[in-house]
């Protein structure tokens, strides 16, 4: 697995019962999974010579990120190696551009959308747009194609006066009409090279500042047509895409009854942490499973509900003490550390919660993640 941060950790642990050997290319011996992974090589994933010495003797690569270079992956190929979720299909993960052209080619309902040369340019596609928001068509998004990841390289702007930043990375820029939408959802897939999938759950991805802050599966009061909608349409898009592996297809979900593609991720993601508890197959066991080609295990929730909550860095730099409340406070709460140094605002975990009544539910997810942040204290 290329990448050492919390979701190679969590799909080596999804790997140990079925005595899977797993080797990781990691940035630092710190890393989140090179703390737990036995066969760790540190190096650069931007250095052809170092992944191919990597892969050399691998079944399998596959990623807990998406910003290997697709050339690198490409030659990988080449060699003989097979990755998966191939080249073809990971760079619509890693370039908003070429994902929005490829969705606009199949038929995916997204955002009204173009790339943009400059503040002038952007101003031109917010009038295209007209009767938004406001008469000249701001706010409007604006992402840079490639590496934004938890808020990070996107921007609201509401003038060409404020467009000029995204602009200084040197990267092409993406705009995006501004969604007038009810929540965020994710629909969450597994494909295997075979073509065998798995669809969990549509579930409700709330956000603060940016960053998945709670994730709650189901999606309470989802439309049950509407579901099914989003989960047929995340299956299509792995099939058309070539995808292999775990799929996770961002969402809004619009004020009058429509979903819209926001952004797909080819690997596990945050909105799926929820299965490590809450599902009979986790989003990480199904991803080692489809990337050896094995047959798929039951994405079907255990429980009523299940609700995941990010921790996210803050007060207390030693958890131990934490753990003694939350863990005497509600002896079903599942916690997953990431071994990582605390900083304020970093995940450093999460928590997983689950039940029949969906308000005790969140408040136990929502208690347990604050007072392991230091936000509650009692």
């Amino acid at each position: 697995m290329v990448g050492g941060g919390q979701l190679a950790r969590m799909t080596h642990e999804a790997g140990i019962p079925l005595g899977i050997r797993f080797k990781l290319l990691s940035d630092t011996p710190q890393d989140s999974a090179a703390q737990v992974v036995g066969d760790v090589v540190i190096g650069d994933y931007r250095d052809l010579d170092t992944l191919r010495a990597f892969a050399h003797g691998c079944d399998v690569i596959t990623f807990d990120h998406e910003h290997v270079p697709t050339e690198h992956l490409r030659a990988l190929e080449a060699d003989g190696i097979p990755v998966r979720p191939g080249p073809e299909a990971l760079v619509h993960a890693q370039d908003k551009g070429v994902m929005r052209a490829k969705l606009d080619a199949i038929g995916v309902p997204c955002p009204r959308h173009r790339i943009v040369s400059d503040p002038a340019d952007v101003e031109r596609f917010a009038a295209e747009l007209g009767g938004g928001q406001a008469p000249d068509g701001f706010p409007v998004i604006l992402k840079t194609v490639r590496g934004g990841y938890d808020g990070k390289g996107v921007w609201v702007v509401r003038s060409s006066k404020e467009a000029a930043e995204p602009f200084r990375a040197g990267v092409p820029v993406l705009a995006e009409e501004k969604v007038d939408f009810v929540r965020e959802l994710a629909a969450n897939i597994v494909r295997s090279p075979h073509g065998q999938a798995v669809a969990y759950p549509v579930v409700e991805s709330i956000q603060v500042d940016g960053v998945c802050d709670t994730v709650i599966a189901p999606a309470p009061g989802l439309d049950e047509e509407l579901a099914g909608q989003a989960q047929q349409l995340a299956l299509r898009i792995a099939q058309e895409l070539g995808v292999v592996g775990h799929l996770a297809v961002e969402l809004f979900e619009t004020a009058d009854g429509r979903i819209l593609v926001n952004e797909l991720a080819m690997r596990p993601h945050n909105s799926g942490h929820w299965t490590q508890d809450g599902a009979i197959t986790s989003q990480f066991a199904n991803h080692v499973r489809a990337v050896l080609d094995l047959p798929l295990g039951d994405p079907r929730p255990r429980a009523r509900w299940t609700v995941m909550a990010n921790v996210l860095g803050g007060d207390y730099p030693d958890m131990y003490y934490a753990y003694l409340h939350c863990m005497a406070r509600d002896p079903q709460l599942k916690i997953h550390m990431y071994g990582k140094d605390v900083k304020p605002g970093r995940k450093v975990g999460h928590v997983n919660t689950y039940g029949d009544d969906l308000a005790d539910v969140r408040e136990r997810a929502a208690h347990a993640a604050g007072y392991l942040r230091g936000t509650i204290t009692e």
